[in-house]
């Protein structure tokens, strides 16, 4: 026997060796076991101000956003459709699709690879902070990684069977991957680099599957090219505007990155993965497709993401889309030791991780202390039903119509906590951001009305233009079991002075145009 098929048959030998915690069969039922506590702190925890900004996105679904492309609203609509406009609704698809990932990721490392570092990757991943505790959120991070681990995949089914029709799976999976998000460009990059820098894998050029993959990928993303080109390119101005932002050349943001990067990728986890990319390095030198493939995909995006810290802050969830071949470049590393220590570092590693995201979650649904406040991550989740009660009541005292914001997080909190209610929340700045909503009523906003804004975030000044009257009537307190978070300051504007939905100076507020 020769070939990829040899390879593999070569690589099961050592299936039947395999400890039970590593058997197919275990791995099925921790996935399962997660999911179904995923699903239930989804359903139980509040919402961060981005997802309930996405769910105005999945409440009207379009071809394209100012923020991000847009696959998370579609997942939002289709888990609205199935268990209604709820938290479980926003997040029910982005926690299954966790659970796709897990099963495409042990597919991918054992055909690549075998079974033992097959089953130490999918609870590598699992036991990884980011992907562990912010499983249960809803962003364009979490389509991102489930379609740039699918497009893995696909290249790997690729390598391993010699079948160019692969690359039209290949082609589908980058396209979703692009219509989740623009970080997705780098893994076409990635992949390019790939078949130049590989000997073996240049054969590819002369088939018509990938010129024809590319094709299909081009023509997903068309919807977000049409929709940016209507809007003057406005998204793709934020986004890719941000490589030219920041401090200057700086060493400050690198180590915060790298730091981040460590630390929500589990230290237990990153320490053998970089040692598993060395390895991994020296296998490329000779050729190795499945090495070459890891490491030559992620390698554009990580190398922006350095030279994006040298100047300015990385995000810490921007790296999420890389964690997959992480975990497999760790578990390589450690299925290849026989000293016992690492060992005990893999089951120190999964079972730190596994256990910290439990209590998170926990945590998040029914807080164990509130006493680090703004400190702990999971403060953005909490206060935010009470403070829309309070505006509710606040509302129906001053014979208020409406509840106007000036940004986008408490838009999309109070538009969620009011839903049930005959008060619209209606957004008087950057409406680029809601241009596949109606437009705002106009005989509501001639009525009285309340302007809610975070202290730190008050616009109040630039409404004085729009309204006679703009009177501080309240100051509200998100808090998490009686620590403060952040004062709101509630106002009653009434006496309409000009249309709001007209252009003043150089500050557009209620106009579609890009700002």
């Amino acid at each position: 026997m020769s070939g990829p098929r040899a390879g593999i048959a070569a690589r099961d030998h050592g299936a039947g060796e395999l400890p039970v915690w590593l058997a197919p069969r275990s791995l099925l039922v921790v996935v399962v076991l997660l999911t179904m506590f995923r699903l239930w702190s989804a359903a139980s925890a509040g919402l961060i101000e981005d997802e309930a900004y996405y769910r105005l996105w999945g409440l009207f679904p379009a071809s394209g956003y100012y923020d991000h492309p847009p696959i998370v609203a579609w997942w939002i609509f289709l888990g609205q459709a199935i268990a209604g406009d709820t938290a479980l609704g926003l997040r029910l698809v982005g926690v299954l699709s966790a659970a796709v990932g897990s099963l495409a990721l042990w597919r991918t490392a054992d055909i690549l690879f075998d079974r033992k570092v097959a089953g130490l990757s999918v609870l590598f991943l699992n036991a990884a902070p980011l992907i562990g505790v912010g499983g249960i959120l809803i962003t364009p991070d979490t389509p991102s990684v489930l379609f740039w681990g699918l497009t893995l995949w696909a290249l790997a089914e690729l390598q391993v069977s010699g079948r160019a029709d692969w690359w039209l799976a290949v082609g589908v999976f980058a396209g979703c991957g692009l219509l989740s998000k623009y970080s997705a460009l780098f893994l076409g990059t990635g992949i390019v680099l790939w078949l130049i820098a590989v000997p073996s894998a240049r054969r590819w050029f002369y088939c018509w599957q990938l010129w024809l993959g590319g094709a299909l990928a081009i023509a997903l993303f068309t919807p977000v090219l049409l929709w940016n080109h209507a809007y003057d390119w406005v998204s793709f101005y934020k986004q890719f505007g941000r490589a030219g932002r920041g401090d200057g050349l700086t060493s400050k943001y690198i180590f915060e990155f790298l730091g981040a990067f460590f630390g929500l990728l589990n230290p237990l986890i990153a320490v053998p993965a970089a040692a598993g990319s060395v390895m991994l390095m020296w296998r490329l030198r000779r050729g190795d497709e499945a090495a070459g493939m890891l490491l030559l995909t992620s390698l554009p995006f990580l190398a922006y993401l350095l030279v994006h810290s040298l100047h300015s802050r990385v995000q810490v969830n921007w790296p999420a889309p890389l964690f997959p071949a992480a975990c497999v470049m760790a578990a390589v590393f450690i299925g290849g030791q026989t000293d016992r220590i690492w060992r005990r570092v893999a089951i120190g590693a999964i079972v730190s991780g596994l256990t910290l995201g439990i209590l998170v979650q926990f945590h998040a649904v029914d807080a164990f202390t509130g006493r680090f406040a703004r400190k702990d991550p999971t403060f953005r989740l909490r206060g935010w039903p009470e403070v829309a009660g309070d505006v509710e009541r606040i509302a129906a005292r001053q014979g208020a119509a409406f509840v106007a914001t000036t940004s986008y997080g408490m838009t999309g909190q109070l538009a969620f906590g009011l839903r049930q209610t005959d008060l619209p929340v209606i957004p008087l700045t950057k409406r680029i951001r809601y241009v596949m909503m109606p437009d705002p009523d106009r005989e509501r906003l001639m009525a009285a009305g309340l302007y809610v804004a975070e202290a730190r975030r008050d616009e109040r000044v630039k409404l004085e233009a729009l309204y006679r009257e703009v009177t501080l009537v309240a100051t509200l307190t998100r808090n998490v079991l009686g620590t403060p978070l952040e004062s709101i300051a509630v106002y009653r504007i009434s006496g309409l002075l000009r249309d709001p939905l007209e252009p003043i100076g150089s500050q557009t507020w209620l106009s579609c145009n890009p700002p």
